[in-house]
């Protein structure tokens, strides 16, 4: 039996639109009124195997994303799990790379996060320079760079650490053909040793080439999933069609499915725990308010050195008494 490596259990990610920490503060004082709020994923469940490369494919706001990053554990599921089997690497453009550091220094800052060692970076700084291919660029501040070479940079970081799991999200659609070139091989490679790889691409005949299957995610739910060929064939079908549609019609069929996603109404008709949601914010408004409390105690002590150098006094006395 083929190991599974990830495995995705109900899983859905709901954002806050309230935008305002004001705002935000006072509904969770209010925990029965209905708060406006986003449904990036709803209800997704997969299993991948060892060994697996899965492609993921939809129109833009389907989630693909933000499924990536809680796959790679940047951001949490606001309901289900996701568990896998070992390390996990996320690939995208100018991800985790900080802008004012130069290309070696996010070297260094990166695989330091990974949990490397001075003298175990050092032996892989050579191997990640010659990949990225960045020359003197390598010395220069990231927001300097194009996309191209934060892509360059990124993938490089990300084959060298040699992930368990390497998930890549549109970071091939930027480049030049030789260094795509050298992606695909090194891609190739890590299929042969039996890695599981994700590949996010609006590029649709890049995933039926790479993948054996595909998880074509529609406005935050999983539409189809099954082969490569079969589901890459209805999923070019679907954008065939979508494309006839006219410019009005178009934008009134994603306006109705972001509603669905937007509706609040709805979600609480499903099974999302709503239990959970009301301990959470029970918790949510005791947590704000100890917080409160301390920032304005906080606040009078750093403003009265007398009043800070009195309640010395005073707990002096009552441990004194006690004692």
């Amino acid at each position: 039996m083929i190991e599974s490596m990830v495995s995705v259990t109900h899983v859905s990610k709901q954002y806050s639109m309230i935008t305002s920490p004001a705002k935000q503060l006072r509904s969770l004082f209010h925990p029965t009124k209905k708060r406006p709020t986003f449904m990036a994923l709803r209800d997704v469940s997969f299993d991948v195997k060892r060994g697996e490369t899965v492609g993921l494919i939809g129109l833009n706001g389907s989630g693909k994303s933000t499924l990536s990053n809680i796959l790679a554990g940047i951001i949490q599921p606001s309901h289900g799990k996701v568990q896998t089997g070992g390390e996990v690497s996320l690939l995208a453009i100018g991800a985790g790379l900080k802008p004012t550091l130069s290309g070696m220094e996010n070297i260094r800052l990166k695989c330091l996060m990974l949990g490397y060692s001075n003298a175990q970076i050092a032996e892989m700084i050579p191997a990640i320079t010659e990949f990225a291919d960045l020359h003197d660029f390598i010395d220069q501040p990231i927001k300097r760079y194009s996309s191209g070479m934060k892509a360059r940079l990124g993938f490089a970081i990300a084959v060298q650490i040699n992930p368990d799991i390497l998930i890549i999200d549109e970071a091939l659609s930027v480049g030049d053909t030789t260094f795509y070139k050298k992606c695909t091989d090194k891609i190739e490679q890590f299929q042969e040793e039996g890695k599981t790889i994700f590949f996010v691409s609006h590029a649709l005949s890049q995933v039926r080439t790479m993948c054996d299957r595909i998880i074509w995610l529609h406005y935050g739910e999983v539409r189809l999933d099954g082969p490569a060929e079969e589901v890459g064939l209805e999923y070019s079908k679907f954008v065939h069609r979508f494309n006839k549609l006219s410019k009005e019609e178009k934008a009134e069929y994603q306006q109705n499915l972001k509603k669905r996603q937007s509706n609040t109404d709805q979600l609480d008709e499903t099974d999302i725990h709503k239990k959970e949601n009301k301990g959470f914010r029970k918790s949510s408004v005791i947590y704000l308010s100890i917080l409160w409390s301390f920032t304005i105690f906080s606040g009078i002590l750093m403003e009265s050195t007398a009043f800070f150098t009195k309640l010395q006094e005073i707990i002096a006395s009552i441990f004194h008494f006690g004692g």
